[in-house]
């Protein structure tokens, strides 16, 4: 039997899945590591951490199992962080995260000074995309800057670690803002603005492509053959593979630590708002997503504000509010990223009164991070695209009450995956693909993804929310100046 590990590089833990050719998921292991907060607003990771969480990992994932059966390795990882290599191959310094808000200016300046910065690279300047965190690096470290052999993407240090190979995929390097996603390629002119050479950056590959095979060393430590490891892919294009998101027009959302709105698409296309993403899919063809920083993360906030250990428990009551709540909850713990782009913006319930209960404010926090979806939704459907349809992962959707939430507020039906763990299980796809089991990403997709179910929005509770969408919009312009000045 054939068995192949998916690894999901997240921003709270790593998960790894140990699969056979037929999907079947055969073994489970989760590592945690913490998150560094420097300054507020400010997020980073010691790299080596992900290397100990994965090392010690896999060695449980394959107690119990023929080691010799592996065949392939993947990995799926957060995206846009900043991983920099010195000329002996030491981290020069901590990983700048992805919801790492120290630069706005660098942010600005990108998206003021370089005339038609969509045109080189799809997409305009996010706070949390590399190259803003390459500029700050110069400006604010320029020691460490000076000692940059290699640049990197925190799952393509997973995999150099593990082979050797200094390569990334496509979809990870399209949110760099270093990389000419219409052709490909890195952007000759980014890499001169933000002063780093194509030798510094990694070599470019499929997503379902090889990178190399693994190392002696962890062979001989895990008790497998030769087995090959794949690019792999950024978390939400591997999500979306995990999920069978990978026709043209398909959706995903994801209610991860942060939450996405992916859209796959054949052909390559720009956000003419400049609100959603442009990047490459895993699939070897393209995407648009909306991204909000804070999903699953604002529910694992307010249960530790108000100490709840279960959440369904804790959710338990509010379905009969749906539609009727009068406290809304803006979910921008860390800013925000799509469709506002405003590393300022705070979180904030609004509408409180006297009467207003903690089950209120529970289901506000959920209804928060729809409506956030929903405006990553619209800037899609205002693109053209028909968003009806899409399939839910991520840590929330385990939620049955948020299920139904998310269809009623996003106007779409949810299907929800058989298998929950979409972005190790799409890594594991992927490595299938990488040794030939499948021909294409789309085989594998077919062969091995089903829906367990669907929920359909209900007509007058939608009817509700399409009303309270409306006020939920306008609450950030309302308090957008007083972000500024905070």
């Amino acid at each position: 039997m054939k068995t192949f590990i998916g690894i999901d590089l997240g921003t709270s833990a790593v998960k790894l899945l140990l699969v056979d050719e037929k999907g079947n998921i055969l073994a489970r292991q989760s590592r945690t590591y913490p998150v560094i907060y420097p300054r507020s607003g400010w997020s980073e990771q010691d790299p080596d951490e992900w290397i100990r969480a994965v090392e010690s990992g896999i060695s449980a994932l394959l107690q119990g199992a023929d080691p010799g059966d592996v065949k392939g390795i993947s990995c799926g990882g957060q995206m846009h962080g900043l991983v920099v290599l010195d000329e002996n191959d030491e981290v020069i310094r901590p990983c700048i995260l992805w919801n790492d808000g120290r630069t706005a200016k660098q942010t600005d300046y990108l998206n003021r000074t370089v005339k038609n910065l969509s045109g080189l690279t799809a997409n305009i300047a996010f706070a949390g995309f590399t190259a803003p965190k390459l500029l700050w690096l110069k400006q604010n470290e320029p020691s460490d800057f000076a000692r940059i052999k290699k640049i990197m993407l925190p799952k393509d240090y997973i995999t150099y670690r593990l082979t050797g190979a200094f390569c990334t995929d496509y979809s990870d390097a399209s949110g760099t803002l270093l990389l000419d996603v219409k052709n490909r390629d890195w952007s000759t002119y980014m890499c001169d603005f933000c002063k780093v050479s194509r030798e510094q950056l990694p070599e470019l590959k499929e997503s379902f492509g090889v990178a190399g095979t693994l190392k002696k060393r962890y062979a001989e430590m895990w008790g497998t053959g030769e087995v090959v490891v794949a690019a792999g892919a950024g978390d939400n294009a591997a999500a979306a593979i995990g999920t069978g998101n990978v026709n043209d027009g398909d959706c995903t959302i994801s209610l991860g630590t942060s939450g996405t709105v992916f859209v796959s698409q054949n052909k390559f296309s720009v956000d003419g708002n400049n609100a959603l993403h442009s990047f490459c899919h895993a699939n070897g063809r393209y995407h648009l997503m909306g991204c909000i920083l804070s999903a699953a993360s604002c529910n694992g906030w307010w249960m530790d504000v108000v100490g709840g250990k279960d959440m369904d428990a804790e959710q338990s009551g509010c379905e009969g509010r749906m539609g009727k709540n009068d406290v809304f909850f803006l979910p921008y713990l860390m800013g925000e990223r799509s469709p506002h782009n405003d590393v300022h913006a705070r979180a904030a319930f609004i509408g409180m009164r006297p009467d207003t209960s903690r089950a209120d404010m529970t289901l506000a926090v959920l209804e928060g991070v729809a409506f956030a979806l929903r405006d990553c939704i619209e800037v899609a459907r205002s693109n053209g695209l028909k968003v009806e349809r899409a399939k839910l992962c991520g840590g929330g959707a385990r939620s049955a009450l948020w299920q139904k939430i998310i269809a009623d507020v996003c106007g779409v039906e949810v299907d929800i995956p058989l298998t929950e763990e979409g972005p190790a299980y799409g890594a594991a796809m992927l490595a299938m693909t990488a040794c030939g089991v499948y021909p294409s990403v789309e085989a594998a997709a077919a062969a091995l993804v089903s829906t367990k179910y669907t929920v359909k929005p209900d007509e007058a509770t939608a009817l509700e929310y399409r009303k309270k969408y409306k006020l939920f919009r306008s609450l950030y312009f309302a308090l957008k100046d007083t972000f500024a000045r905070w």
